[in-house]
């Protein structure tokens, strides 16, 4: 028998503006500022965004892999954005809010894949 769980409003809302904000964030992977850092940045932050993106559907689908994705690829976009100089305080912020809410209803995300 198959237990389905369900998705609080918050994270619903959280994966929605997670999923616009990778979308926006992946539209910036062909910015002329990140292709003129050099020639392998584009390729980083667009592997570190296909990483966010993904991690938001784990969310969405309440698996326990969606957060530990989500807070791997959160900690590499923040040393990639210290590397290249360009530091969001919105994406940190947003970010942090993010991880504290997946943090609290990870117990109730299914572990299995």
């Amino acid at each position: 028998m198959e237990v389905t769980r369900k998705r609080p409003i918050i994270l619903l809302i959280i994966c929605i503006i997670g999923i616009l904000w990778s979308l926006v964030n992946f539209i910036m992977v062909f910015s002329p500022f990140i292709k003129k850092i050099s020639d392998w940045t584009p390729a980083i932050f667009g592997i570190i965004v296909a990483l966010q993106f993904i991690s938001f559907i784990g969310v969405w689908h309440m698996k326990r892999w969606g957060p530990m994705l989500y807070i791997s690829a959160f900690f590499a976009k923040l040393i990639f954005s210290v590397f290249v100089n360009d530091v969001s305080y919105v994406g940190i912020g947003l970010g942090s809010v993010f991880t504290v809410f997946f943090l609290i209803y990870y117990r109730r995300m299914d572990d299995e894949l």
